[in-house]
């Protein structure tokens, strides 16, 4: 299990605490965090679930792969750091993670 910090746009923070083996994004969408639509479920088919990694985590996260990349086309705001929940696989080596929400999902 991971603890996990979404951080919306706004500024408001939710810690919680995220099972091994679900998604980033399931662990938002199980907690009700407010900014991850997750309109496809975590079928990587939109970008709804697009978040930034807190710099400190980008390496331990890893780098998306080639489907990932091309829905971030469809994302808001995409950075260097986007990723999309829905692909980020919780483990504990992601104890600690700390995500923010874009301004807006599309």
């Amino acid at each position: 299990m991971a603890k996990i910090t979404y951080i919306e746009f706004g500024g408001t923070e939710h810690v919680v605490d995220v099972e091994n083996g679900n998604s980033v994004m399931e662990g938002a969408v199980k907690n009700s965090i407010p900014g991850v639509d997750a309109d496809c479920g975590g079928a990587c088919a939109c970008s709804t679930c697009h978040l930034y990694i807190d710099p400190a985590w980008i390496e331990k996260v890893g780098p998306p792969k080639e489907m990932e990349e091309d829905m971030l086309d469809f994302a808001f705001d995409v950075k260097e750091n986007s990723r999309l929940s829905c692909q980020i696989e919780v483990t504990d080596e992601l104890d600690g993670l700390i995500v923010r929400m874009p301004e807006r999902q599309f």
